[in-house]
């Protein structure tokens, strides 16, 4: 019974990806803005960070500002999945089957974190290929691109479950992205920033995504698990608000 149990909970969960996959590539136009617009961004920034930086730190730095800056962007992606179910009322009547929570977000996240993670190897492979961006270290970079996609769905999860409508949702994704990764010294080294924001800079999640790639770039281990580790901490945390709020009132504030 045990067995037959978890095959068909496994079978669910499997339905549930393809379903939410399909949702996601029926409407793409969010998701490809959100691969190719960073490319543009990279491309069209990158001689600024060179001029000011040199060309091995500032190509680096416009690629990790473009990384870490439109990835909080793309919350867009994960905190709109959810918001829509609450806005269509579809949420509710899932958790009338028998489908468990767990794999209902488990169906949810998955495609969403595929999403993110995509978007971040996308901005990182065309800083390789394009500009010559040296990637030593690999596993580093890969454990500090999975940490910061597992924050990134739990920011977005917990943005979906507390705004009620579409509007609010771009409002905190528009503002709080820039805010984030500004803070984090994304877009501007906080070398060059007020003493205040650098003292500020490691309550954003953007500052922990930044630190973790350069130190990634660069081989720097202890950093990165570092960053890594508070990155899943955050995710982590997010998460569990995220859930408890889903269990505690189920959308039922969303005003429609």
């Amino acid at each position: 019974m045990p067995m037959m149990s978890a095959r068909e909970s496994v079978t669910r969960t499997s339905a549930l990806v393809r379903h939410n996959l399909l949702l996601m590539l029926r409407e793409p136009g969010p998701l490809l803005s959100r691969m190719i617009l960073p490319l543009v961004f990279l491309t069209l920034l990158r001689p600024l960070y060179v001029a000011a930086q040199g060309r091995a730190a500032g190509t680096e730095q416009a690629v990790v500002g473009t990384l870490v800056t439109f990835s909080l962007l793309a919350l867009s992606i994960s905190g709109g999945a959810i918001l829509t179910e609450r806005l269509g009322r579809t949420w509710d009547r899932l958790r009338g089957t028998s489908v468990h929570p767990a794999e209902m977000l488990v169906g949810k996240a998955v495609p969403i974190f595929a999403a993110l993670l995509a978007q971040q190897l996308l901005i990182i492979g065309f800083g390789v290929c394009a500009f010559g961006v040296s990637v030593p270290h690999p596993l580093p970079l890969l454990g500090i691109l999975l940490s910061w996609s597992a924050t990134l769905l739990g920011l977005g999860a917990l943005l979906g479950v507390i705004v009620r409508s579409m509007g609010e949702l771009s409002a905190a994704y528009d503002i709080g992205g820039m805010l984030l990764s500004s803070l984090g010294g994304a877009l501007v080294p906080l070398a060059v920033l007020p003493h205040w924001v650098a003292a500020a800079a490691p309550i954003s999640p953007g500052y922990w995504a930044v630190r973790g790639l350069h130190a990634a770039l660069v081989g720097d281990i202890r950093t990165s698990v570092a960053a890594s580790g508070t990155l899943l901490a955050v995710a982590l945390a997010c998460g569990a608000l995220a859930s408890v709020r889903l269990r505690g009132r189920g959308g039922r504030l969303v005003a429609l």
